[in-house]
């Protein structure tokens, strides 16, 4: 059963991508995977999401930046982002806050079945 939905997960961790990436599709979801932060981007142009998962500390161009460049692109500047990151410092979430997080998951504490259930939360709005 396909949602129809897609979901952009850039996250450098290939094992936690490769988890995210087969719960989502468990659950319906088309998962679009992107290695790095210019990935990601790379991504966007030809594959707009319902929503992105975005790690923060990644290779190339870090989250922070794909953030911003999200928010920037009239494309893509309402996309839900939940940053899903191990930084989980009071200035990190807040800067991801400032530009333009939607929710911000530390990973340490992360339920792939919580994040489906956010996910749906936010596609079904």
């Amino acid at each position: 059963m396909s949602t129809g939905k897609k979901i952009l997960i850039a996250e450098d961790d290939k094992y936690l991508r490769n988890a995210i990436r087969v719960k989502l599709e468990k659950a319906g979801f088309t998962a679009i995977v992107a290695e790095d932060g210019q990935q990601a981007i790379e991504q966007l142009k030809t594959n707009v999401p319902d929503v992105i998962i975005l790690d923060l500390v990644m290779p190339v161009k870090d989250g922070f930046t794909v953030l911003e460049e999200v928010r920037a692109n009239p494309l893509t500047k309402r996309i839900p982002v939940i940053v899903a990151s191990n930084l989980g410092q009071k200035e990190d979430i807040d800067k991801a806050t400032r530009l333009g997080a939607t929710d911000y998951i530390i990973k340490t504490n992360l339920s792939l079945g919580d994040l489906v259930t956010k996910i749906t939360k936010f596609v079904s709005k």
